[in-house]
């Protein structure tokens, strides 16, 4: 069985929570039983995760080895110009190393599908902020916001929206749906 998810903002990829108070988890979601994340999304991400009571598929799904192409909508503070498009389609330094080259690319404006966030994203009057989707094959930890933040252009929301062929699209959040295997 393999589940698409779309995650909300705040809400931690794992079932429990060992915090006190608990923050909030997949539990909360009447997912199926026996099912695991298939990667991760940070509990301030939101979007599409993918959900397994299959071993093998998660490893595969999750594993950089496999290079599963994860695509992001990211919302950045600043006006993403080409150049620092160009520095993430080369690949960005970080502190663990060059990220692979990723596809990037400007939008205009916000998607007209997308939902607000709760809590809504800061508004800084004398900032402007610009969306990228940014597609990348690896899976290191909160990539694409080092990515951004190493260029110049500090992530504000990110969402996940597709992992391999699998699309978040028709998914208000916190609902799921079976995806063909």
């Amino acid at each position: 069985m393999l589940i698409a998810f779309n995650k909300p903002y705040g809400v931690l990829s794992q079932f429990t929570d060992k915090t006190v108070p608990p923050r909030p988890t997949l539990a909360g979601f009447d997912l199926p039983e026996g099912v695991y994340a298939a990667g991760r999304l940070d509990q301030d991400s939101e979007g599409l995760l993918l959900l397994s009571d299959d071993g093998p598929l998660i490893a595969r799904i999750s594993s950089p080895k496999f290079h599963w192409p994860k695509t992001y909508l990211a919302q950045v503070e600043g006006d993403a110009t080409e150049e620092q498009l160009t520095m993430l389609r080369q690949g960005v330094e970080l502190k663990d190393g060059t990220t692979r080259p990723a596809k990037a690319q400007k939008l205009v404006g916000a998607p007209d599908w997308l939902w607000p966030r709760t809590p809504p994203v800061r508004q800084r009057k004398t900032v402007a902020d610009s969306w990228i989707e940014l597609t990348i094959t690896e899976g290191r930890n909160r990539q694409v916001r080092r990515m951004t933040a190493a260029i110049g252009l500090p992530t504000l929301r990110l969402l996940r929206i597709a992992v391999g062929p699998h699309r978040l699209e028709g998914l208000r959040p916190g609902l799921w749906r079976e995806e063909p295997l």
